[in-house]
């Protein structure tokens, strides 16, 4: 097919994608359903932590986030352990 019939290349293993490219991607992210979004989270922060023994160190702003949706009830109580867990060191 020619590319301007519709058809899309599958993104494999040897496409490099560009720093805009992840951006574009990212940026759609929003609009996906919240669980697609929570794995595509959790799936990034684990990635991250293979990439480093390094800890992340969330801003107050994020610990105030996190802090907020404990007490609103929006976040179930194993998502707000899970954030717990990622933002702030034992």
């Amino acid at each position: 097919m020619h590319a301007g019939h519709g058809y899309r290349r599958p993104i494999g293993y040897n496409t490099i994608m560009t720093r805009d490219q992840v951006k574009a991607v990212l940026e759609r992210v929003l609009t996906w359903p919240r669980e697609r979004q929570e794995q595509l989270a959790e799936i990034a922060l684990e990635m991250e932590a293979e990439l480093g023994d390094h800890v992340y160190d969330a801003t107050p702003e994020e610990l105030q986030a996190v802090d907020e949706a404990d007490r609103s009830g929006v976040a179930s109580e194993e998502e707000v352990k899970a954030a717990f867990r990622t933002f702030r060191r034992p």
